[in-house]
């Protein structure tokens, strides 16, 4: 029988044959802030004669569909978005003026009688369903005039469907009807033209039992013919959605140029290729070949990931772009927890060897490693439900790294070190010594918990300088949060802040904030419409030439409102899920100080945007929840290994199995903040303006977490262990190994 390591061997090989198969044959998916283009979002409000429910929407959706094809867009992307909402991408479309005119005006829906065959130039003429220009005269009856519309079938009558219609006017149809009944048979003039948005979308014939002058009485009609289930489907809808246009309302527009989108592509590459290659030499210097090989089992997270990433038909968005580079960071995160594992296990015990320590590291790591990825998971689920455009993106790819890490670790890395230990010495391996930093810590031992009333005044002194950044400078709310029109220019050349706000001043918005820095102005009011936008590029035109406008983002009041109950939901839900998954995982005291330790890190961070004046947004609340994620993450392993000490030493205080537990995790914790801090540097370097707040961000918020965790979450654990005054967890019983008798096989 084949062990384990052959299988896990032949799982890896299978894992990246088929990720390759799927990143070689498939094409990623950009959002429109990636390839250029224009995403409306319209939410359906109620009419007196409808209910904005999901069933109407999806009639509306019908009706822009067929507009946004009239656009001549190359595969628009419209979708009913939660009851009431409709997204529609338009990839190309970078004036939103015309693409908000033409999706978003109210449906024409209209009976016309058909006055004879038509020829080319003819007024009033209109192509069939088959092509054949019809001559239409004046709308008989509009849209209004009809109730409903369904596709049905009668076995009795035979396969296929027909259309039913029902008419409020009833007088008016049967009119219409029984002029058309007068004309021949055949002749064009005996059809009824259902004209929507100037275009025949059906014109059956009467029935040749309809009589002349009698029409069709009752208001009730059908529409027969050789129609699939579909077709018919099709034509009720539209005959319906037509009939009872659901008010729209434009709630969100967001609109990117091409080249923002390439420049934003090509920074992207450039972190994610710096970021590697810098994590790559870190974790080579510490682990020398394990880190080599961890260094390749990470190129193969890169592809799984991707793989797992198109075969998803995921849309890649700017700041899922940052999550993907971000997660390389953080990939690291397991291989340094396993190695460093495996580094305690051999100096324990080396004579069992490298192998057996590196076993024990991965069997040792793996609670650790479990229980801070599910923590992440928590943060990108939420992300991906309470975000609002491309910072889903971000919860997406956020928790497709935080898998393919765990493939990446847990497998090929394993894989990789059980082909190689057998063949390295212990020094080569980065295994066989334990470290710098843990060697310092051994020699010095120093006990941190005693100046614990320290760290927690050093903590609240933090907490009341960011309280009074918010108080005194506030928090400066992106559109996103305060509802409103953003417009990002370029120009040819600079243009000075005092010229801008002028020339914005020219255009009718004296009161809009205006930033300029160097060839790049930003425009953000709440009064800032369509024609004020174009107004002011031509504006900037007479102070600086060419002007290219690089994005656009709208948020109407009502969506701004949401998405700023969202974001607390978002903040109050993360925090909430890990106090109770640490308190079910650990006990309730562990929660505690984890929570109270993240509420530090979260006042600092908001604290620090508020001193700089930097926005708070979308991107803002994807790097406040990663940094959620990543506290917590780091406090999971303290708190892991706290109750690892606590079982084992029995007898000792729990404030000294705290402070070990501290000093053990210590390597780990400054290897993994220098893998991740060498990512967001690339990304603070390379990235635009919103990915250098988001690296900001992140980079104060995993150097204040890990600070915290230590000084922060320990000293309060201590605190709070007085009021819980249980014993600590029993050693786990090991079992003798089992030896099954008359068998060849190694299992």
């Amino acid at each position: 029988m084949f062990r384990a390591p052959f299988w896990r061997a032949v799982t890896a090989l299978a894992v990246i044959a088929i990720s390759s198969a799927l990143a070689l044959t498939m094409e990623p998916r950009l959002g429109l802030d990636l390839r250029g283009g224009t995403q409306l979002v319209f939410e359906a409000r109620d009419s007196p004669t409808v209910k904005a429910d999901a069933a109407a929407t999806d009639r509306a959706l019908s009706v822009l569909r067929q507009r946004a094809d009239a656009l001549g867009v190359v595969d628009p992307t419209l979708v009913r978005s939660g009851e009431k909402r409709i997204i529609v991408e338009l990839p190309g479309v970078l004036d939103p003026r015309k693409a908000a005119e033409v999706i978003g005006r109210t449906a024409q829906l209209a009976f016309h009688p058909v006055t004879g065959a038509a020829e080319k130039g003819d007024k009033s003429a209109l192509p069939d369903e088959n092509g054949q220009l019809l001559k239409l005269g004046p709308p008989a009856i509009t849209g209004d005039g009809v109730s409903d519309a369904a596709e049905q079938s009668d076995p009795q009558r035979g396969p296929g469907w027909f259309v039913t219609l029902s008419f409020r006017d009833a007088a008016a149809w049967q009119k219409l009807t029984g002029a058309a009944a007068c004309e021949q048979v055949g002749d064009p003039k005996r059809r009824v033209a259902i004209v929507l948005d100037k275009e025949i979308i059906s014109s059956p014939p009467l029935d040749p039992s309809v009589a002349c002058q009698a029409g069709i009485p009752g208001g009730k009609s059908e529409i027969t013919g050789s129609f699939t289930h579909q077709e018919a489907r099709d034509l009720a809808v539209l005959i319906k959605g037509g009939a009872l246009p659901v008010p729209l309302a434009m709630v969100e527009q967001r609109t990117v140029g091409p080249t923002l989108g390439e420049a934003a592509i090509e920074a992207s590459a450039q972190a994610a290729i710096v970021g590697l290659i810098l994590t790559a030499g870190f974790i080579i210097s510490v682990y020398r070949l394990s880190g080599l090989l961890s260094t390749m089992a990470l190129v193969c997270y890169g592809l799984i990931s991707y793989a797992a990433l198109v075969a998803m038909g995921a849309t890649l968005t700017l700041p899922g772009l940052a999550g993907f580079v971000l997660a390389i960071g953080m990939a690291i995160d397991a291989n340094v927890l396993v190695f460093e594992r495996a580094r305690e296990e051999y100096g324990q015990a080396p004579k069992r060897g490298l192998k057996s320590a590196m076993a024990k590291g991965f069997k040792n790591a793996w609670s650790a490693i479990a229980d801070s990825n599910i923590t992440t998971l928590i943060a990108a689920g939420l992300l991906f439900w309470l975000a609002s455009g491309p910072v889903k993106g971000f919860g997406v790819t956020l928790a497709v790294g935080v898998l393919a890490s765990l493939v990446s670790a847990m497998l090929i890395t394993r894989v990789l070190t059980e082909i190689a230990m057998n063949k390295m010495s212990p020094r080569l391996s980065g295994v066989g010594s334990p470290g710098t930093v843990r060697t310092w810590l051994a020699r010095k031992n120093p006990q941190l918990m005693k100046a614990g009333k320290v760290w927690l005044a050093v903590a609240c002194g933090l907490v009341l300088v960011a309280v009074a950044g918010l108080l005194v400078r506030g928090l400066n709310f992106g559109v996103e949060f305060t509802g409103g029109r953003l417009v990002e220019f370029t120009t040819n050349r600079p243009i000075p802040a005092e010229a801008a706000s002028e020339a914005v001043s020219r255009a009718g918005l004296p009161t809009a904030v205006v930033q300029s820095s160097g060839d790049t102005i930003t425009v953000r009011a709440a009064e800032l419409g369509l024609n004020e936008a174009a107004q002011i590029e031509q504006e900037l035109e007479r102070e600086a030439g060419e002007v290219t406008k690089q994005r656009e983002e709208f948020i109407g009041p009502s969506l701004g409102e949401e998405l700023r109950r969202n974001a607390l939901i978002a903040l109050g839900v993360a925090v909430a899920m890990q106090l109770l998954y640490l308190a079910v995982r650990f006990r309730w005291t562990f929660g505690a100080a984890t929570v109270i330790a993240l509420v530090v890190d979260v006042f600092v961070v908001a604290g620090l945007f508020a001193w700089l004046g930097k926005p708070i947004d979308g991107v803002f609340l994807a790097a406040m929840l990663t940094i959620v994620g990543y506290s917590v993450n780091d406090k999971v392993v303290v708190f892991d290994r706290v109750r690892e000490l606590w079982t084992a030493r029995r007898k000792e205080p729990f404030a000294t199995s705290v402070n070990g537990a501290i000093l053990q995790t210590m390597p780990r914790t400054v290897n993994t903040g220098l893998g991740a801090l060498f990512i967001l540097m690339a990304l603070m370097v390379f990235g635009g303006d919103s990915l250098q707040d988001f690296a900001i961000a992140l980079v104060a918020g995993i150097v204040m977490g890990t600070l915290s965790s230590s000084f922060v979450a320990g000293p309060v654990s201590i605190v709070l262990s007085r009021f819980d005054r249980r014993p600590p967890p029993e050693p786990a019983k090991r079992r003798a190994p089992e030896v099954r008798k008359g068998s060849g096989a190694v299992v």
